[in-house]
């Protein structure tokens, strides 16, 4: 685990009042982790994939398969704005979210972003228990997983804080977070 020697930008908010923002691949425990941490700091949890497909009226699997990638990271980028503008709260993203150079620029001006890092093993095991995975949908899995890894991890290393997500209790990475969170004096709620 650590923490980058990040300053607080003077463009966006205090840390301890901006939106926590857990980014990471899919199967990091993004959305456990982030329910969990949002009750600790008793703050709103928010699941961006939750919100899309609200908004869009049909499950992310169907948006792809109806419009494709481009249209729902279109839709990712407006709901997370939109997120990122309201009352400090928890916000789980997909994994593709932080990669969107808009939306990142965004999370980083706006949110604190924390990387749920995972290992190829642990989220192999987790993404297996849904085959809603869009991204997934093909003959070879774990190569597609690989592949998300290489090119997602060295953006990923761009978020403020980086946790592992190593396949013990959430509850211990909630934990580890909490004590990032008082490092940067971004604990405090509001």
């Amino acid at each position: 685990m650590q923490v980058h020697g990040h300053t607080e930008s003077s463009e966006g908010p205090p840390f301890r009042e901006r939106p926590i923002v857990l980014v990471g691949l899919m199967g990091a425990g993004k959305s456990t982790v982030g329910r969990r941490l949002a009750a600790a700091l008793k703050l709103p949890f928010h699941d961006a994939d939750s919100e899309i497909e609200t908004a869009a009226g049909c499950s992310i699997s169907d948006f792809f398969a109806r419009y494709g990638e481009p249209a729902f990271r279109e839709g990712e980028r407006r709901v997370i704005a939109r997120l990122l503008g309201g009352p400090r709260h928890v916000l789980a993203t997909g994994g593709g979210a932080f990669m969107d150079p808009t939306t990142r620029a965004l999370i980083k001006r706006l949110g604190l972003s924390i990387w749920l890092r995972a290992d190829i093993g642990l989220l192999m095991e987790r993404v297996s228990k849904r085959p809603t995975r869009p991204l997934l949908q093909n003959s070879d899995p774990r190569a597609t997983m690989e592949r998300l890894m290489s090119e997602r991890y060295p953006i990923y290393a761009e978020a403020d804080v980086t946790v592992d997500s190593n396949g013990g209790p959430h509850d211990a990475i909630v934990q580890q977070i909490l004590t990032k969170l008082t490092e940067l004096g971004a604990k405090a709620t509001p």
